[in-house]
């Protein structure tokens, strides 16, 4: 997950949402977030150590704070920005006891404003959202396919399984050089990198899709726009998992908004989600 796209749960979020006037429900979604009785999910504030662009359009913003409420790699954090209805939903690249690494891309006034805020700043945030992946499914070779700021959640997946000694392979696509990020990052902690551009400025060229074929993995894991999970799906050799990116409003499964239908039912895909088994994606309902 990352700045997240328009998807099939925006009718009815807009529904939910402009049916009612602005104040009123801004005011009765943050009641709910006090009074959520999950022990999961934290609400604190975070000083802003580090914002910094890494790459065309993408920033990694360190936040200073406590990370007890983040229990898994791949969840996310749902950030309030001053000024702006909605919080933002960003996925967690990495953490330890004390700082916060999230890693996001400049796609709208909200993301516009969180390059723009100085260190020492501080913001309201929302953590230990999502169920996140299994890394006990993982095997011995897993593959990890990040697209775009779909890579983020792959990151603090991957020290996680080389610290159990696993050997990822791991898969990163981009359209272009200038947006390449992360892949000395994930080299240094030790995973087999293969970089995938659109237009062959860096790496291979194509899709990631061109080039997992050629690849021997145990499991896989993967997160990007919707467009290449979907074409994932007809050339994976193993089950594995998909973070999915989707509009949200509450972030933590109160609004419905973001519910979509699987094998097993109706899921969340901030509760239940991001993180859905490969088995259970009914892809004509995504």
């Amino acid at each position: 997950m990352a700045p997240l796209s328009r998807g099939a749960g925006t009718k009815c979020l807009r529904g939910a949402i402009f049916g009612n006037a602005e104040n009123s429900a801004v005011s009765r979604r943050e009641t709910a977030i006090k009074n959520r009785k999950d022990t999961t999910m934290t609400n604190n504030i975070y000083k802003i150590l580090e914002n910094e662009k890494i790459a065309a359009n993408t920033y990694r913003m360190i936040l200073g704070g406590d990370t007890s409420g983040i229990r898994n790699c791949g969840q996310f954090v749902n950030i309030r920005l001053e000024g702006f209805y909605l919080r933002r939903p960003i996925s967690v690249c990495d953490y330890d006891e004390k700082t916060l690494t999230l890693i996001y891309k400049t796609v709208g006034n909200g993301t516009e404003f969180m390059s723009t805020l100085p260190v020492g700043s501080e913001l309201d945030i929302l953590v230990g959202l999502g169920n996140g992946f299994n890394a006990d499914l993982s095997g011995e070779t897993p593959l990890l396919v990040g697209g775009g700021v779909g890579a983020p959640p792959m990151y603090n997946l991957c020290k996680k399984l080389v610290a159990a000694g696993k050997k990822p392979t791991v898969v990163l696509g981009f359209k272009t050089a200038e947006e390449v990020f992360y892949s000395e990052e994930f080299s240094e902690l030790g995973a087999n990198v293969v970089v995938v551009t659109e237009d062959g400025s860096q790496g291979e060229k194509g899709m990631v899709t061109d080039v997992i074929p050629g690849l021997d993995y145990s499991y896989f894991y993967a997160c990007g726009p919707m467009a290449m999970l979907k074409a994932m799906a007809g050339v994976m050799k193993t089950p594995g998992e998909y973070s999915f990116e989707q509009r949200m409003g509450c972030g933590f499964g109160a609004c419905m908004g973001c519910s979509c239908k699987t094998k097993n039912g109706f899921k969340r895909i901030c509760h239940e989600g991001p993180v859905l088994s490969s088995e259970e994606i009914i892809w004509e309902e995504m």
